[in-house]
């Protein structure tokens, strides 16, 4: 199911609170002008939540993010630090990320309090160990990514906020020796509000990709191409680009799948002058809780699951996940990495995990 139009939301939930800042009143707006049904909360709690995985899809929540939800916290190894404009997705991927992370329908929550998240960021500069401390990395200076809880871009045309970043970050005043950072990857093609904005090259736009079997798990994105075309618009109107290559499947006939993907990538690319591109290659992984949660959701997917063809691994945190086997990785990853070198020999590979 690829998607022609933005996605609206039939119902939108706001809390008070969320009306007081100037910039969740004009989300509401935003989302009544495109015909969604606005339900005004009698307090700041959220009620009436859907039940259902289709009603919950189309259902967003303008709210206020707590202390906690608005304090950065480390993301390794994408970033310095992490910061969430939005919680949920509108997107319909088989595999989501989300699914084990998130609690409770997958509504999609969106942040009135922008204006308060973005205060929290002035102190961190400078102070982050996964960019601006890393020899390799330290150009891009203190990194803040805005998308591990949502696809900012598919949201972008109700709450403004992604736009917002992106001109805060283009005209934050600060020393020269302290550059920063402004990161996030979307799946999404409606970067023409992006473009004329003053990013000033402190915005590293990524775009999700994968081969194309790997993409019917992707219901709700726009198709592979709508997605190269946007990669090469935002390289033209000259924004630092990526690929985020994800997640990476080993399904029939992969090594001639993902080289071709790059091969794609690489003629879109053909003829604009692209400085600096960076990919970021992230394997399928998956744990009970999110394959319980995705067999819930998509009953007919036949997304591979089976823990028999996978390796638990332990992470920090002493949760578990089914990882591919370490022989299989490694095939994998030599030779995507080959591929890489061959059709896009300009790009750095900033992980493999």
């Amino acid at each position: 199911m690829a998607v022609d139009r933005p996605w609206i939301p039939k119902r939108v939930l706001v809390t008070p609170s969320a009306l007081g800042f100037a910039h969740g009143a004009a989300m509401v707006e935003r989302a009544a002008a495109a015909g969604a049904e606005i339900v005004r909360l009698p307090a700041d709690r959220l009620a009436g939540l859907p039940d259902t995985y289709r009603d919950a899809k189309s259902t967003m929540a303008v709210v206020v993010a707590s202390p906690s939800r608005r304090r950065p916290q480390p993301i390794p190894p994408s970033a310095d630090w992490r910061f969430d404009l939005a919680e949920g997705c509108p997107a319909h991927c088989q595999y989501c990320y989300l699914a084990g992370s998130l609690t409770g329908p997958p509504i999609i929550r969106a942040y009135a309090n922008l204006p308060e998240i973005l205060a929290e960021l002035t102190p961190l500069v400078g102070q982050g160990t996964i960019t601006s401390r890393s020899p390799a990395r330290a150009a891009e200076g203190t990194t803040f990514e805005c998308s591990c809880y949502t696809d900012p871009l598919g949201i972008e045309h109700l709450t403004g906020s992604l736009s917002a970043c992106i001109s805060h970050f283009g005209t934050w005043q600060l020393p020269a020796e302290t550059p920063v950072q402004l990161r996030f990857t979307t799946k999404f093609d409606a970067v023409e509000p992006l473009l004329g904005l003053p990013h000033h090259g402190r915005t590293r736009v990524r775009f999700s990709l994968n081969s194309r079997s790997g993409e019917r798990y992707e219901g709700g994105a726009p198709r592979m191409t709508r997605r190269l075309a946007a990669l090469r618009a935002m390289a033209e109107a000259g924004y630092p680009i990526g690929l985020t290559i994800a997640p990476i499947l080993p399904l029939i006939g992969w090594r001639g799948e993902y080289d071709r993907l790059l091969a794609d990538v690489a003629e879109a690319l053909d003829g604009v002058a692209v400085p600096d591109l960076t990919v970021e290659l992230i394997t399928h992984r998956f744990t009970d809780k999110s394959k319980s949660v995705l067999v819930g959701w998509y009953p007919g997917t036949d997304l591979p699951l089976d823990e028999a063809a996978r390796t638990r691994k332990v992470t920090k945190f002493g949760t578990g996940k089914w990882v591919l086997p370490r022989a299989e990785m490694t095939a994998m990853r030599g030779v995507i990495t080959e591929a890489l070198a061959h059709r896009l020999p300009r790009a750095h590979v900033l992980y493999w995990t």
